[in-house]
């Protein structure tokens, strides 16, 4: 007979699937607790939630949200980063990852699907929602800035054309 905290933490890890797009499951076997602390601060400050669950308990719920196949991912003791932004938990992950070397993302999943390792890789390579935009801020306005120099141009050139026939016309009239 299940008691009801574990109801509530199968309930809770079920919202959060549903709430975010995103949740990787990462192990972190030999991570003392102040380096644990600091993933979490890190997460934290970029609006990732992170949190343990036990592997029997994230099943069910994983089950209940038809991502049953991501359960395989869980090896020993896990933790879970749930994000509405699919590529920033994978890359903070897998920065901390290269200084502790035992945090590993082993899969997710993203929208409803099951997603492996290599495929939270992929994300963590992709460039951010912010470095996405900034691109295409500065395609669009690269055509715009060319015109603005070209229209700022015209009337430039226009006197330097008037100014040299000015000149000439001045040369031309002391020769003679």
């Amino acid at each position: 007979m299940p008691t009801q905290e574990k109801m509530d933490a199968v309930a809770e890890f079920r919202e959060r699937l549903e709430r975010n797009k995103i949740a990787i499951v990462s192990q972190y076997v030999g991570l003392n607790v102040e380096r644990v602390t600091e993933l979490r601060r890190q997460l934290r400050e970029a609006g990732v939630e992170y949190k343990v669950y036990k592997n029997t308990l994230a099943k069910r719920a994983l089950d209940e949200v038809g991502a049953g196949a991501a359960a395989e991912f869980m090896n020993g003791p896990t933790a879970w980063a749930f994000s509405e932004d699919p590529v920033l938990p994978a890359k903070l992950l897998r920065d901390f990852g290269k200084t502790a070397k035992v945090v590993t993302m082993s899969g997710g999943v993203l929208d409803g699907k099951v997603i492996d390792g290599a495929q939270v890789a992929a994300l963590a390579d992709l460039p951010s929602r912010e470095q996405l935009l900034a691109q295409v801020v500065g395609t669009i306005a690269a055509p715009l800035r060319n015109l603005a120099g070209t229209l700022n141009a015209l009337p430039r050139n226009l006197a330097n054309v008037i100014d040299q026939i000015r000149e000439q016309k001045e040369k031309e009239a002391s020769a003679a």
